[in-house]
């Protein structure tokens, strides 16, 4: 692994900057002070959650940040902003990724605020784990604020939208929730193994982190079943998972930075890099990117790296 230091401009609001050779087709790893961990990818850039603020980030450098008390969870973008959830507030921020300005703040409630939950965006809302009881909000973008809510399990923290449904798992409960987004209600439920967290949707199929067990549950969106079940290791706690590129990708705190799962075979098809503790992931079809907050990294693995094309 080539690693790439980022050189501090002097001047007040200067941002870091990339060697020339950072586009060498090879994973790159930039410096990031702080804990750079949650990501949402816009175009060429992502927004990476750091200690009291988010970050855009490029392959050349910092292009932006925006002050917030405390930035937690996988963010969204949509409606050509950022959502990102603040822990401390019990809100969700709006901000315009053109011009890093905080549009909005919008009084939610965060259901889980150690930090562990989504932001996502579908069927033209908004939508946040709020309430540790069981509630999701439902943001309007039109009005930036709470249209509705929809009652699901207590210990409801985790989302994913995709498939025409909102997901969620509840990680008391140990379950996978289908929510209608044209009624706001429940519509399946399916139980789950140990510690369930972060989920996606694509590729064929609901995919769950079950972390306690190290394994990845596939789940029929049209049946709401388990339909298979993949073992990566003894535990996958503190990771992230993504889809896309016929792929499942899982951002793993053992034994390597990422695994890639062909959903075709249920089988963990690579495992990339050395083991670097937790962080996130999120994949484009360039490439994917990686975050290691306790060793202040953002990785970019290029797609010649990730299919070795």
């Amino acid at each position: 692994m080539r690693k790439f230091g980022l050189m501090a401009l002097a001047a007040a609001g200067a941002f870091a900057t990339i060697s020339a050779t950072a586009h060498a087709q090879q994973e790159q790893v930039i410096e990031v002070p702080g804990f750079a961990d949650f990501l949402a990818v816009d175009g060429k850039t992502v927004w990476a959650t750091n200690r009291g603020k988010v970050e855009q980030w490029s392959r050349d450098g910092k292009l932006a940040e925006v002050p917030m008390t405390r930035p937690c969870g996988a963010m969204a973008i949509a409606e050509g902003s950022l959502w990102v959830a603040d822990c401390k507030e019990g809100a969700v921020k709006r901000i315009d990724v053109k011009t890093a300005k905080l549009l909005a703040t919008i009084p939610t409630g965060i259901a889980n605020p150690a930090g562990e939950l989504n932001v996502v965006a579908g069927a033209g809302s908004i939508w946040v784990a709020s309430d540790a009881a069981g509630r999701i909000a439902r943001i309007d973008p039109a009005t930036n604020a709470v249209a509705s809510s929809v009652t699901v399990d207590p210990g409801t923290w985790y989302l994913s939208f995709g498939l025409g449904s909102l997901w969620a798992v509840s990680a008391t409960q140990q379950t996978l929730q289908r929510i209608d987004p044209a009624t706001n209600s429940v519509v399946g439920k399916v139980p789950l193994g140990k510690e369930p967290g972060f989920l996606a949707a694509g590729e064929g199929g609901v995919w769950v982190q079950e972390q306690g067990d190290g394994t990845v549950a596939r789940i029929d969106p049209a049946s709401v079943t388990v339909t298979g079940r993949i073992k990566v290791g003894a535990n996958l706690k503190w990771g992230d998972i993504d889809t896309g590129g016929g792929k499942v990708w899982l951002r793993t705190t053992d034994d390597q930075v990422f695994v890639a799962i062909d959903p075709a075979t249920m089988t963990v098809e690579r495992r990339a890099g050395k083991a670097a503790g937790s962080g996130a992931l999120r994949y484009t079809a360039e490439g994917l990117w990686t975050t290691a907050h306790d060793q202040h990294t953002l990785t970019w693995w290029p797609k010649s790296v990730l299919f070795g094309k």
